[in-house]
């Protein structure tokens, strides 16, 4: 209001004012620039300086110009966009080595500023307190929500499945950060693209179609192809045990249906195909209608993410029988458990549900490794 005062001053007619402030996130109403001309509207506010007034002009329009966005005004929505952009970008980096974590981390910082900037929108105070009071760092800055109280927040109007895919990167993500991981990307890679799809709907949905990043964020080429062989050798990889557990002990907190909503997980199938009209011959991308034919052959060859084989202690036991150990009985199995502390979680040789232990496959080759090596009590 200062600002428009001393435009008034400068003898600016209102229609010229309300150019200034008129845009498509933000439409202003000339008749009230009228009123505060006429002093009906707040009438207390000073008129900014001069030094205030050249600042303003200078900046104007400071907008972007394909969202209408103002770089100060929508700074949280701007940051949002931004962190997601660059969070897919780095992904689609050639060359990185540890994409999936950066992804993460910045994927976690775009949808906190989109959450910051929807609260603010609806007038919710999105800070920390303690006995009414406003919680502040160390050097006196308000001290904000992370993501995770956004996202459990009563007004936040994110879906299940979307809250469920963050939460899970954000339990990947106390897993690795400060951490060397050994590559994760493929066994994540269906939870990052339902991430990057949820906040493109999300933004779009609370706030317009024309923050959409389709336009910002091109198809990413490949270099590679893949064969049976290779994409067995992809999924095969270890992960590193703590990751391991920390996705196994996720997933069982979740029902089928919920593992299955690709807001939670999104996958795609790459078929290689000849089109049958030539127009159709250059397309990479082609959707086809569920219940065709063509869906059901892309069922077929969709790769599907399966569960961690377990087994109970006796079926270890058992499955080392019939390796060729018959002596092998279940004390033996507590006794190199104990010797090994194998159930210690960074391990990544089982899993506790519902208060009973089992065991993965890394489990019995170790088993079969020890009584190779002629493993006795």
């Amino acid at each position: 209001m200062a600002i428009v005062k001393a435009m008034l001053q400068k003898n600016y007619v209102p229609q010229d004012v309300h150019a200034y402030f008129s845009r498509p996130t933000r439409s202003v109403n000339q008749a009230r620039i009228s009123q505060i001309k006429d002093g009906k509207m707040h009438a207390a506010i000073k008129p900014a300086s001069n030094i205030e007034l050249d600042a303003f002009l200078n900046a104007w329009p400071d907008i972007d110009p394909v969202t209408g966005l103002h770089f100060k005004g929508d700074e949280l929505s701007i940051k949002a966009r931004e962190a997601m952009i660059a969070a897919v970008h780095t992904f689609n980096s050639a060359g990185l080595f540890c994409r999936a974590e950066l992804f993460i981390v910045t994927s976690v910082i775009a949808w906190t500023y989109l959450m910051h900037a929807y609260y603010k929108r609806e007038g919710v105070d999105y800070r920390y307190k303690q006995a009414g009071v406003v919680k502040k760092t160390k050097h006196g800055a308000d001290m904000y929500w992370e993501l995770g109280q956004c996202l459990a927040h009563g007004g936040c109007p994110i879906e299940k499945g979307v809250i469920d895919n963050l939460n899970f990167l954000t339990e990947i993500r106390h897993e690795i950060e400060h951490q060397s991981t050994d590559r994760i990307d493929d066994a994540l890679g269906a939870k990052l693209q339902a991430c990057c799809i949820n906040f493109n709907e999300a933004i779009k949905t609370l706030f317009g179609k024309e923050f959409a990043l389709e336009k910002r964020l091109p198809i990413a080429l490949q270099f590679v192809t893949f064969d049976g062989g290779q994409r067995a050798s992809l999924v095969g990889q270890d992960l590193p045990p703590n990751v391991a557990t920390a996705m196994d002990d996720f997933h069982n907190g979740l029902t089928d249906a919920e593992q299955a909503d690709p807001k939670f997980r999104y996958r795609v199938a790459f078929v290689p195909k000849v089109a049958g009209k030539a127009s159709k011959s250059d397309l990479a991308i082609e959707f086809v209608k569920a219940g065709t034919p063509e869906a059901e052959n892309v069922e077929r060859v969709l790769l599907k993410d399966t569960e961690r084989p377990k087994f109970r202690p006796t079926e270890i036991v058992a499955k080392a029988n019939a390796a060729g150990f018959p002596q092998f009985a279940i004390f033996d199995h507590t006794q190199l458990v104990n010797q090994l502390n194998a159930r210690s979680p960074g391990k990544g040789y089982g899993v506790e549900i519902a208060g009973q232990w089992y065991w993965y496959d890394a489990w019995f080759e170790k088993v079969m490794e020890k009584l190779n090596e002629g493993w006795t009590r």
